[in-house]
């Protein structure tokens, strides 16, 4: 959908969907979302309806994308492949709800002319290194063209 791919492994769920307009005549963004649990059909752009399910040994991968302005800015450098999770990156601090146990990354990025936010929840932050070699399943598995 709209120059977003995902390849699923076996054991995870994914679904590409169109961003809900903020304001009528906004510009609509795809977005990514993959979990090692179901997916409800009503959830956040950032995993709301999701996270509250994830268990200890589970991840929540959501790939969100900005518009033009954010192309290339300070936040968003310029990347040639989509970055790796590294179980350095999480943090409990990092959720957008903190939930007792679980840990999230955030990496904001542009790659072939778009502008993207990567953000992961795990299950549990103890296990973070094993979780992010499970979360890079999911990301190895996505490609992002350009927007035509």
């Amino acid at each position: 959908m709209q120059g977003l791919t995902v390849q699923v492994p076996r054991g995870w769920e994914a679904r590409i969907q169109q961003s809900a307009a903020s304001v009528e005549g906004a510009q609509q963004f795809p977005i990514m979302h993959a979990a090692t649990v179901p997916l409800p059909t009503d959830r956040a752009d950032y995993g709301g309806g999701v996270v509250e399910k994830l268990g200890s040994s589970d991840v929540f991968v959501s790939l969100v994308e900005f518009g033009e302005e954010a192309v290339g800015s300070n936040l968003y450098k310029t990347v040639t492949t989509l970055p790796a999770i590294t179980a350095s990156l999480f943090h409990p601090f990092q959720l957008q709800r903190k939930i007792p146990g679980q840990a999230g990354a955030q990496i904001f990025f542009t790659l072939r002319g778009r502008a993207f936010c990567l953000y992961v929840v795990i299950g549990s932050y103890s296990r973070r290194i094993e979780l992010a070699e499970l979360a890079n399943r999911i990301v190895l598995g996505m490609t992002v063209t350009p927007r035509s």
